[in-house]
């Protein structure tokens, strides 16, 4: 047992054996929310926490098996009690009712994988928010031993909460700490020093540009929203939330919303997904910041944002995180992806974590990305242990601009200059419309000695030149086909919109195979890539490219939800 866990069972044992909890300050009520079809799942015995789908109908939660780490997490989190709530009925009070007086039976002493910081800090709000739905119909005995449990968790936080990773593991595990102290009837003595802990972290983990170390949109997402929740508990119950908890919120706030693409979904880099949906909605809602004028581009925690009519184009436009933040770090620089109305168009394959070991590594290289590529080599490499991103691309040019025609972003990075001599250029211009996305992919060696280094590795190859890939991930629901005797890409829409891709170089076009690996699913999803590949045989290798709407969205289907056909009203 290592000396983290052996601290953690101590700080229980002695939290076991204090003066429990007797109710709720005043009635709480459920700010996290679930999924409907996620709750059902559930009921059927289909679990989906982290890697493969688990079936196991019949049998407890704490009875499935399964290796994943990611899992157990899930499990002992109790995040799954949003996804029954949702459903609402009998049954799934019953079914969330069992397996949480099982959990008091097996692991409330403090075994199991549970009792560390951040998943008791996660298990506390979710107990906090549906203890209205989990108590109904239970005994005396039964709600005793539950406001027990309770006590017994917040003090346990109470002394183990620094022990949590910073960031987000650590937001939550102070976030749960502050909702059970202003919540449970004798803790209160416990909030002050627990809200003043929370605020000094969230001040110093949130930059003055309102990002985070991990660059994770989907990450800010839920360390903005788990602020809110903090926020909100500290208005209900009279108290002023402390002006740097307040600033972070402040900040983040416009930084969600550089971050969010025209359908409201969030830009998927370095491990993030989309968000679930409406949670950025609520989390705006609830923060009360209003938004500010963004014009047509902007940047934030890293990322450019350019929008023309209502397409948004969001470019990864920064270095991968490093060090402790960069454990899911993208070779996604100068990556793209573009998003008309509600329709994603251009994406990046996404984090394959969900998915197992290979997948989590495969979606992190730059060929999962929207972005040119050497082949063989991602644009950022890993280290020796295949952990984190040690051989870093760094962008070297960054600058946008707009006039009356439209927006531009111009971009370079250096990451193949000490392996190949080269950097990557990109250029791209939205047109104020939205219907023209124009663009210039070019590979250079700028310096006499990275010209040097370039010659060297062309003569060592026999002049044959370095191979390169520039790649258009698809959305699944876009149906791509070759056009114009394979020199053009139509791209449709479920909307009924009709995009054109072309390109204006000698390169190979190809329509090929790609994967959109998304949380949720069962497995990853096939897609489409349009790629231009060729090879760099002099100094400067110039690939320029249009994406031009060539049919508008039918006015009467435009605001359909992403999973609807286009019907005729």
């Amino acid at each position: 047992m290592g000396r983290a866990s052996l601290g953690n069972r101590l700080a229980m044992w002695r939290a076991l054996r204090a003066r429990a909890a007797t109710g709720f300050v005043s009635q709480p009520e459920p700010r996290s929310i679930g999924l409907h079809a996620r709750g059902r799942q559930l009921l059927a015995g289909n679990f989906l926490f982290a890697g493969p789908l688990v079936e196991a109908p019949g049998l407890s939660i704490w009875d499935v098996a399964s290796v994943e780490p990611g899992f157990l997490d899930g499990a002992h989190g109790f995040a799954w009690l949003d996804d029954l709530a949702a459903v609402g009925d009998a049954a799934a009070r019953a079914r969330a009712q069992d397996w949480l007086w099982q959990w008091i039976a097996r692991y409330g002493q403090g075994q199991g994988p549970g009792w560390t910081p951040d998943l008791t800090g996660r298990r506390l709000i979710r107990w906090i928010n549906h203890a209205l739905f989990l108590l109904t119909a239970r005994d005396r005995a039964a709600s005793d031993l539950f406001y027990r449990q309770l006590a017994a968790q917040t003090l346990f936080l109470s002394r183990r909460w620094s022990h949590a990773a910073p960031g987000l593991p650590r937001i939550e595990a102070l976030t749960g700490l502050v909702s059970a102290t202003l919540a449970l009837t004798g803790m209160e003595a416990l909030a002050a020093p627990a809200i003043a802990a929370l605020a000094e972290h969230c001040g110093r983990e949130v930059d003055g540009e309102g990002g985070i170390p991990t660059r994770n949109p989907e990450e800010l997402l839920e360390v903005f929203t788990l602020l809110t929740w903090a926020e909100t508990a500290l208005s209900e119950t009279g108290r002023l939330p402390p002006s740097s908890l307040l600033a972070a919120l402040e900040r983040m706030a416009p930084a969600l919303r550089l971050l969010r693409h025209a359908d409201g979904g969030l830009a998927r880099f370095h491990g993030g997904g989309r968000g679930a949906e409406g949670r950025l909605e609520q989390a705006l809602s609830v923060a009360g910041v209003k938004p500010t004028s963004q014009g047509g581009f902007g940047l934030a925690m890293g990322f450019a944002r350019l929008q023309g009519g209502r397409t948004t184009l969001i470019v990864d436009a920064a270095a991968p995180p490093d060090g402790r933040a960069g454990a899911a770090a993208h070779a996604s620089t100068l990556a793209m992806e573009v998003t008309s109305g509600r329709r994603p168009l251009v994406v990046s394959c996404g984090s394959g974590l969900r998915f197992g070991a290979e997948w989590r590594q495969a979606g992190r290289a730059t060929p999962s990305h929207s972005v040119l590529g050497l082949d063989g080599y991602s644009s950022s490499r890993l280290d020796a242990r295949g952990d984190v991103l040690a051989d870093r691309a760094a962008v070297t040019l960054l600058r946008q601009g707009g006039d009356a025609e439209g927006v531009h972003l111009h971009l370079a990075h250096d990451g193949w200059l000490t392996t190949h001599g080269l950097i990557h250029r990109r250029d791209l211009h939205l047109s104020a419309d939205g219907r023209r996305l124009r663009g210039s992919d070019d590979l250079i060696a700028e310096t006499p000695a990275a010209r040097q280094r370039f010659e060297r590795l062309l003569a060592r190859g026999g002049l044959e030149g370095v191979a390169w890939s520039l790649r258009f991930h698809l959305h699944p629901d876009v149906d791509a086909a070759l056009d114009l005797g394979g020199t053009a890409v139509s791209l449709a829409l479920k909307s009924g919109e009709i995009w054109v891709f072309r390109h204006e170089s000698g390169a190979k076009l190809s329509l090929d195979p790609s994967v959109y690996l998304e949380n949720g699913r069962l497995k990853p999803r096939p897609a489409r890539q349009i790629v231009l590949s060729g090879r760099a045989v002099g100094i400067e290798t110039k690939l320029g490219w249009t994406l031009a709407k060539a049919q508008d969205t039918p006015l009467a289907i435009r605001d359909l939800d992403r999973d609807e056909m286009p019907v005729p009203l």
